[in-house]
């Protein structure tokens, strides 16, 4: 399995163990003696103020607005990276996971809104259409350790393609009345930023101060906050300052350079010659590195082990109680997730094989497919964000994420249930295969 893969892989499985433990926690703190104290954290008011200007969000608010900025940056260069040198970059290759996952949006929303059209309730059609990558890849990793490096990347695309249609419906059907003058600012940052880009600007740190004033005009915009982070990673290069070749030939040049600086002590404190061969190994290995995939690297730890977490344990706190606001509400997103997600799926990607545009990825049976349409009903994450949107206020939102949580679960269940039967081996020729 090629390295920069494998370590995503492993870190999204991580990640969903991590988003598991912060979701039950939640669940068991809602439902115990300190639910109202759980309650009053999150609505803890936090203000700043800078230059005249003051931002006062509560606890939960900060975290869903500008933590999952962070998880939306990160969905977004994944995008792009993909875009460029991934699954989507060729489009035979792209034709099967972008027609999965758009059968996979499609179905749920459709099913969703029979059980709801014209009632309140019809306002969260897009909470059935998301996958949640960390859940989906970790229930994978778990019942299947061995499964081939097709279904992995399958299922990966699939995932990111799914975020991208989250995020186009959280900007356009899930943003507040526009603000003019806030959106006048969001595009003259995105021009300096794009001009940076253009100019061959590679220092990470500019874009980052950049992207923290573009996330306070979005804000303020009326669009979504976390549409920043999409946009930032847009701006992000992709080129580096030398190529494979060029650093391979300066690093073994430094590498000579280092051995010959030795003083016999084996001390690099010591050497002031292995020091600066040290030191410029360090910048050809970031002069080689796209500051993409350095920035992607970063965050990837940051995002599973630090912003899912905490958006879990402050969204998936909710009562269990029989009262059910909305049969059609839970009926909806459950059925979306666990029926229209899988048929979809599977159905979409039968039609764009069967009509000769795309591929089924050697290794990878129909069977599996299908498991992966299931995983794609793992909602949880990005559910309960589009539910937070729909229904902040109201008592139809913890109705809609007790469903959530309900359908990711039986989607989770049977899709291990199929793993375990397709019995997934891994074989190596499968690596030289995607």
């Amino acid at each position: 399995m090629p390295r920069p893969f494998q370590q995503f892989f492993r870190t999204e499985a991580a990640g969903g163990a991590m988003l598991l433990v912060a979701a039950v926690l939640a669940l068991a703190i809602a439902n115990s003696p300190w639910a109202e104290a759980y309650e009053r954290l999150w609505h803890l008011p936090i203000s700043i103020a800078a230059a005249g200007h003051g931002l006062s969000l509560t606890l939960r608010q900060w975290i869903n607005d500008a933590l999952m900025a962070v998880f939306f940056l990160l969905v977004g260069l994944e995008i792009k990276r993909e875009c460029v040198a991934g699954e989507l970059a060729a489009p035979r290759l792209a034709a099967l996971p972008i027609a999965a996952a758009v059968g996979g949006m499609v179905v749920p929303a459709a099913i969703f809104g029979a059980f709801t059209f014209g009632r309140p309730a019809a306002d969260g059609w897009a909470i059935p259409m998301a996958t949640d990558i960390a859940f989906a890849l970790g229930t994978l990793s778990l019942v299947a350790p061995q499964a081939q490096l097709s279904a992995k990347v399958f299922l990966s695309a699939l995932a990111i393609v799914d975020d991208l249609g989250a995020v186009v419906v959280i900007a356009f059907f899930y943003s507040q009345a526009l603000s003019w003058s806030a959106l006048a600012g969001v595009a003259a940052i995105l021009m300096v930023l794009v001009g940076m880009n253009r100019a061959g600007v590679r220092r990470l740190s500019l874009y980052l101060v950049l992207g923290v004033a573009l996330w306070w005009f979005v804000h303020e915009s009326g669009l979504h906050a976390t549409v920043a982070g999409v946009l930032l990673a847009m701006t992000i290069p992709t080129r580096s300052r030398i190529n494979a070749a060029q650093f391979s030939t300066e690093v073994r040049g430094l590498v000579d350079e280092f051995d010959r600086a030795e003083t016999g002590d084996y001390l690099v404190l010591t050497s002031k010659g292995q020091q600066e061969a040290l030191f410029a190994i360090e910048r050809a290995s970031e002069g080689v590195a796209e500051p993409l995939l350095r920035l992607e690297h970063a965050l990837h730890t940051v995002s599973a082990f630090a912003v899912m977490p905490l958006f879990a344990l402050a969204n998936a706190g909710v009562a269990m109680t029989v009262s059910v606001p909305d049969p059609g509400l839970a009926a909806g997103t459950i059925l979306g997730l666990t029926i229209g997600k899988p048929v979809g799926i599977t159905l979409a990607a039968w039609l764009v094989v069967r009509s000769g545009w795309a591929d089924l990825p050697r290794g990878m049976s129909w069977l599996t497919l299908h498991a992966c349409g299931w995983l794609g009903g793992i909602g949880f994450t990005m559910s309960l964000f589009v539910a937070t949107l729909a229904f902040a206020g109201t008592p139809l939102l913890d109705a809609a994420k007790t469903a959530v949580m309900a359908g990711s679960l039986i989607a989770g269940g049977i899709a291990a249930a199929l793993l375990r039967r397709d019995r997934l081996e891994y074989r190596p020729s499968d690596d030289a295969a995607v």
